[in-house]
């Protein structure tokens, strides 16, 4: 008789549970039918979002962390084991543009390009001494460019366990429940581990060091994704389930980061970007315009 009561107590719970879960699922499914399809700008469910530059950080996240002013220059460069989880998963190659948004949306550097930036100003140069480019009024100019004094270099690690199966599983040992295994099985964790490797140029010290992580419950058919960087993190996941994870990670690691980078002194910064003064509507005319 015990074992009966065991038996029906443990059926009982994972009833609540497994029909808790596809209540989540069928509430998701709906959210993602109503209303008119269509396309929003700014509307995306990413975790890194808007744009730096001159007029600061503009719709960065609510939840990104900053610094009152840049402590250096920053160069990112990639990781020279690649990344684990990019091409095979029709991810795109690098993280390398979120983490560079992050870190000038963040005011802790400001960050010089090492990369297809680099790559072009060099062809520009190249072009200037071929004869291509224009002599008078060129602002192609060597010995023009600003060192990195620090470096940061980003890595990653993505785990996903399928929980899904396990669900489904068991509501198909549940009569009243089994109708709903294929809903079930559309459920999956998903979780990400990132790391910023923060080194100084001048001395090679690595000077900060940070991980960041996020786990994610994935409902399917267009469901919720529940996360810990502040409750829905998405709806909707296609094809890009585990990029914006790993965003998500990215995030969390940056903001560890800030907390490491408030705590050091600024080196010498070269002049900020010239802005245009109050009134000036018009660009500057070269020679030959």
């Amino acid at each position: 008789m015990a074992h009966s009561g065991t038996h029906a107590f443990i059926g009982k719970h994972l009833a609540l549970r497994g029909a808790a879960l596809i209540a989540c699922a069928a509430l998701a499914a709906g959210l993602a039918g109503c209303g008119k399809q269509g396309a929003t700008l700014g509307d995306g469910s990413s975790e890194i979002t808007g744009s730096a530059g001159p007029a600061g950080a503009s719709k960065a996240n609510r939840e990104l962390m900053k610094c009152d002013a840049p402590v250096a220059t920053l160069a990112l460069v990639e990781n020279p084991n690649g990344y684990a989880v990019t091409g095979a998963n029709g991810l795109p190659n690098t993280p390398l543009p979120l983490v560079r948004l992050l870190a000038q949306q963040s005011g802790c550097f400001r960050v010089v390009d090492r990369n297809s930036g680099l790559k072009a100003t060099i062809k520009e140069q190249e072009l200037k001494d071929a004869g291509v480019l224009r002599k008078e009024g060129s602002t192609v100019h060597k010995g023009k460019g600003y060192e990195a004094q620090y470096t940061l270099v980003p890595s990653l690690t993505f785990s996903e366990q399928d929980a899904g199966r396990q669900v489904g599983g068991i509501l198909g040992m549940i009569p009243v429940l089994n109708k709903f295994v294929g809903a079930a099985e559309q459920i999956k964790l998903k979780e990400a581990q990132v790391a910023l490797l923060l080194t100084d140029n001048e001395t090679t010290e690595q000077v900060a060091a940070a991980t960041g992580s996020v786990r994610v419950t994935d409902l399917g058919m267009g469901g919720l994704v529940l996360g810990k960087l502040g409750g829905a993190a998405g709806a909707g996941w296609s094809n890009s389930n585990e990029g914006k994870v790993i965003a998500a990670a990215f995030l969390d690691a940056h903001n560890q980061l800030v907390v490491q980078a408030r705590m050091l002194a600024a080196k010498e910064l070269p002049e900020p970007v010239p802005m245009k003064k109050a009134g000036d509507t018009g660009a500057k005319k070269g020679a030959g315009a």
